[in-house]
């Protein structure tokens, strides 16, 4: 049989091991569409050359690949780049199980009660941090939100940076209440600047519509542990605030500020388990 061969709709799924409910699908979508189309009775018939696109398809469906992404592999410019596009949305794949795994174990230890025992899989430790000028962005904002503002609040505060004598040390989000799919903060996003009389002016000049600010920090003992980038999900982050919480009680620390979220690597890079973040409570 040559790649010119056509083949009716029921031979070629059978050929491909699809059913003709999917390749019909696959034509309204524009992924395969038949070789030729009957104008009288409708039927579809197939090219035999078109059974590896056919494979193709199915296979990448295995993965549980949306189909809008399936179009965006098999019609990229070479080979190359479509592995690319595999590669990439495989990556976002790991990444979503790795924090559905987090979430899980959370999960778990919430309804058996265990979760004592949940808080003893975090390292909580204290550090003193020193006094610090911080240029802030401050919004209310809810948690499906969350991760969006913090990523585009960071990246304007850390190019504002550049102009009030750099970035001096780990961006962090402050938290000044509680924040979830029914409560919105607010929340303020911090990037610690070198210059301080830099970092008044660029306030000073900043248009209405974001409410910025600069703050100086005062010294402070802050508890905290480190967590994972699969961590930082939204609800499995709130274990690790709830760890230290629970040693806070223990050893009769008292609260000296909003809790917050340090940002210290390079959260692009990272992988699932590799740690990007401490959850930290200013205590005295």
């Amino acid at each position: 049989m040559d790649d010119e061969t056509l083949l009716t709709i029921g031979a070629f799924a059978a050929r491909a091991r699809l059913s003709a409910k999917a390749l019909r699908l696959y034509d309204r979508l524009g992924l395969l569409t038949p070789a030729q189309v009957d104008e009288v009775s409708g039927y579809r018939y197939y090219r035999a050359g078109q059974m590896e696109r056919a494979r193709l398809v199915a296979l990448l469906r295995q993965l549980d690949m949306p189909l809008a992404r399936i179009a965006g592999v098999i019609d990229a410019a070479d080979g190359d780049a479509a592995a690319e596009r595999l590669a990439a949305y495989w990556a976002g794949v790991e990444t979503r199980i790795a924090a559905q795994r987090t979430l899980t174990e959370y999960l778990r230890a919430r309804l058996s009660g265990r979760n004592s025992e949940m808080y003893g899989t975090f390292e909580v430790e204290t550090v003193e941090v020193p006094a610090q000028v911080v240029i802030t962005e401050k919004r209310h904002v809810l948690a499906d939100e969350l991760p969006a503002w913090i990523g585009a609040s960071l990246g304007r505060l850390e190019e504002a940076a550049q102009g009030c004598g750099g970035v001096a040390g780990a961006p962090f989000v402050a938290y000044h209440s509680e924040v979830t799919t029914e409560s919105d903060g607010p929340v303020e996003s911090c990037v610690p600047v070198a210059d301080e009389e830099a970092a008044r002016a660029w306030v000073a000049g900043q248009r209405r519509g974001r409410e910025v600010a600069v703050l100086v920090e005062p010294a402070r003992r802050l508890a905290f542990t480190r967590i994972s980038k699969a961590q930082v999900a939204h609800p499995q982050i709130l274990a690790a605030f709830e760890a230290v919480e629970a040693r806070m009680k223990r050893e009769g620390l008292e609260y000296d500020g909003p809790c917050r979220e340090i940002y210290f690597a390079d959260w692009a890079a990272a992988g699932p388990q590799d740690p990007v973040c401490d959850v930290a409570f200013p205590v005295r």
